[in-house]
């Protein structure tokens, strides 16, 4: 399926690049270009998340600010990076699963719309929306442990001081690394325990893909429906015609503006998708922390208990604590995903020869 062009007549001069298929890809060049790629965007982003994660499970509220002075005084530059090493690990295999489901799916999906006599704007839609359900729940298989441990490791050295950082307890043992923390969580909940908040997970990023994908398939064709409104006209001959009066063969834009289209796209369906799906989010990373006490025992906390624990700290704005942070990761991270994703899709293409 190819994005075309946009629909109204103004726009229809833009000469977008067609979209890459699956078909189209070198697959050994796309997941190995992938991996080094994507482990970048991770290490660069990877402190925005330990701010949001530490937000979360904070008991008040506390400022992105005050939490990034406390971290660096008691931890210094390293506490922005407690559990990456984990975290990367299950990046490779877990961005694996998701491009490859994400590609198929909407390859696939595209192809039965449009032969179903969808519009292409709509054929996009639906596929993009598919694709990134379906790569999210694929990627979860393997992102949930991998999550549970880095988020562990994330908050353990500020839970060991909670009157200074403002956290509670959060679980007895001390994780030396990812491998101890994975030991330890295994001993002590059994693989259970590894994929504590998988159900949830699934809830909050199987949405949250769809919703992204989507929004940002809609969000790129209005985008350049826009620009090409904004950089021209037709004249009675049906030409189009610059400001300047002269005749234009169409409006074909440069790698400057594609990256530009991109990045707003990501960025207006990551406010999207945050706004929709925090309260889960939140959730989800309290279940996957924090324990609960029973008859002096600890245990892994259930839905309501989590939901009533927030309720009872801040009412509903306590879901929404690590907004910011969270749509600034999401921000970044789609911008940088998208534009890295479809740098790669274009380096990894095969020759004509090789279709």
């Amino acid at each position: 399926m190819s994005l075309g062009t946009a629909e109204d007549d103004s726009a229809s001069e833009i000469h977008i690049p067609a979209d890459i298929d699956w078909h189209m890809l070198d697959k050994s060049k796309f997941f190995f270009l992938g991996a080094a790629l994507f482990s970048g965007v991770s290490a660069a982003l990877y402190p925005v998340v330990v701010l949001k994660t530490r937000q979360q499970v904070s008991p008040t509220p506390i400022s992105c600010f005050k939490m990034s002075f406390a971290i660096m005084r008691h931890e210094g530059f390293r506490g922005f990076y407690r559990g990456f090493g984990t975290s990367l690990m299950g990046t490779i295999p877990a961005r694996a699963l998701y491009m490859t489901a994400l590609e198929v799916t909407k390859s696939s999906v595209g192809t039965v719309t449009l032969k179903l006599g969808y519009s292409d704007t709509t054929a996009m839609a639906i596929a993009n929306a598919t694709a990134g359900l379906s790569s999210a729940m694929a990627a979860q298989l393997v992102w949930t442990p991998i999550d549970v441990v880095s988020q562990r490791l994330m908050v353990q050295s500020a839970c060991h001081n909670s009157v200074k950082s403002n956290l509670p307890s959060v679980s007895s043992y001390e994780y030396r690394n990812g491998i101890d923390a994975f030991r330890k969580i295994v001993y002590s909940d059994g693989l259970r325990g590894l994929y504590r908040g998988f159900g949830i997970s699934i809830l909050t990023y199987a949405p949250s893909n769809a919703v992204w994908w989507a929004s940002y398939s809609v969000a790129h064709r209005l985008i350049w429906g826009g620009f090409g409104c904004y950089m021209g006209k037709k004249d009675e001959n049906g030409n189009m015609v610059n400001d300047c009066g002269g005749c234009t063969n169409g409006f074909r834009p440069d790698c400057r503006a594609n990256v530009a289209v991109q990045g707003l796209s990501a960025a207006m369906a990551s406010g999207v998708s945050a706004l929709i799906t925090m309260p889960l989010d939140t959730i989800k990373t309290r279940l996957q922390v924090l324990d609960g006490e029973e008859n002096g025992q600890r245990r892994p906390l259930t839905i309501v208990q989590t939901v009533r624990s927030l309720v009872k700290e801040g009412g509903f704005a306590a879901c929404y604590r690590g907004l910011g942070p969270r749509w600034a990761s999401m921000a970044m991270s789609a911008t940088t995903m998208i534009t890295t994703y479809e740098f790669l899709k274009r380096l990894s293409t095969k020759t004509r020869d090789g279709f």
